[in-house]
């Protein structure tokens, strides 16, 4: 598609791009913006010769692509160490949108959606706004997960009595709300599920009293495993620990945390429709209260007008003919709104014959001005 907007950007997060891995990447695009991080395209055309997934598959762990017709794609590499794909298979097995895949010692999550609706954001923001999912996603967040699964519900894949893969995902964090509005899941499904927490909220395992806790329980050799690595370099230790921490926190939960029925899909889609239907009301409601606010004050203006030209008596007459001589569009709207608030005097004071003598004079001596003519017809 020639001559429309393409924005391909990649995030190398655990490992930076040495000076070779740049060189290759060059070759791909002369304007692409490339540093020992990212890898960014704006194409407007078949300009970007590189193929993202063998891009993801040697050197990035993320991928974001949007399309100005409407494609968004995401795509995130995981470390299959800290990323179980059995635990994700409850979540993904109805998503049509998204496919996972062994690489290596990676797992590749792809994930496409067509025909959405352009959002406000250009492809750098979505970028910033997404990047946090996949840090969060190996530290044993799976709440985006969730959210794809909804994209199911939504399309009518997943039976009513198919429970939910996790009790709730409430509250949502920044990152999660951007991922919603990128893919474009239905926001009365989002709402529905946000309003239950998960069995461990995000917050709570990371609560200082708790981490501290939690911490201060991990034997010596966890402790000088993870220092080691992290002297090492690796920056996926503090994704690590939250996973090693959270999975210590669930093993409580039977005992410190009340169990949470899981909703059915029916239910949710029940709830949703309950949401999208009070949230109707409400924009109805506040769009009717603006209007009479914009009455109102359309009102209010209107009297002061029609006040200000009682005091001005026949001089307003005069500023309507002056109006009309300027000759050009301006003057005649201006001359025509003096006119009409004249006409709304007239039928106030029952001074309307008055009124339409004086037009038919004005009429009459502007016959040739065909602009201002073929304005007369608002008077009525």
């Amino acid at each position: 598609m020639l001559g429309e907007y393409q924005y391909y950007a990649f995030l190398a997060l655990d490992r930076p791009l040495d000076a070779v891995c740049r060189e290759a990447l060059r070759a791909l695009s002369s304007r692409a913006e490339i540093t020992a991080t990212r890898f960014a395209v704006t194409s407007d055309g078949d300009d970007f010769k590189g193929d993202p997934v063998t891009l993801v598959e040697r050197w990035f762990d993320l991928h974001l692509y949007v399309a100005d017709w409407g494609t968004h794609r995401l795509m995130l590499r995981f470390p299959r160490r800290l990323v179980d794909p059995r635990s994700l298979d409850a979540f993904l097995r109805p998503v049509d949108c998204a496919a996972l895949r062994l690489s290596g010692e990676n797992l590749i999550l792809d994930i496409v959606r067509e025909d959405l609706e352009p959002e406000g954001e250009g492809g750098s923001d979505w970028l910033a706004a997404l990047a946090p999912l996949r840090a969060d996603a190996i530290g044993g967040d799976l709440r985006f997960f969730y959210l794809l699964w909804l994209t199911a519900v939504a399309d009518g894949t997943v039976p009513d009595d198919a429970a939910e893969p996790l009790p709730g995902i409430g509250p949502l964090s920044g990152a999660l709300e951007s991922f919603a509005r990128f893919f474009g899941i239905d926001r009365d499904l989002v709402a529905a599920a946000s309003e239950r927490c998960g069995d461990v909220p995000a917050d709570e395992v990371f609560a200082p009293d708790i981490a501290g806790r939690l911490v201060a329980e991990l034997t010596a050799g966890e402790k000088d495993g993870l220092l080691a690595r992290l002297a090492q370099g690796d920056c996926l230790v503090a994704s690590e620990l939250r996973l090693l921490l959270r999975r210590r926190l669930e093993a409580e939960a039977p005992g410190g945390r009340p169990v949470v029925g899981l909703r059915m899909a029916g239910e949710l889609r029940a709830r949703a429709h309950a949401i999208g239907e009070a949230r109707e009301r409400e924009e109805a409601q506040r769009a009717a209260m603006e209007r009479t606010r914009r009455a109102a004050e359309e009102e209010c203006a209107r009297r002061a007008r029609l006040d200000g030209l009682l005091t001005q008596g026949e001089a307003v007459w005069g500023e309507v003919e002056a109006e009309i001589e300027r000759r050009n569009a301006a003057g005649y709207d201006r001359a025509l709104g003096l006119l009409l608030d004249l006409r709304a005097l007239a039928g106030e004071q029952g001074t309307g014959e008055d009124f339409c003598r004086r037009l038919d004079g004005i009429r009459e001596r502007h016959a040739r001005k065909g602009r201002f003519i073929e304005r007369l017809p608002a008077l009525g």
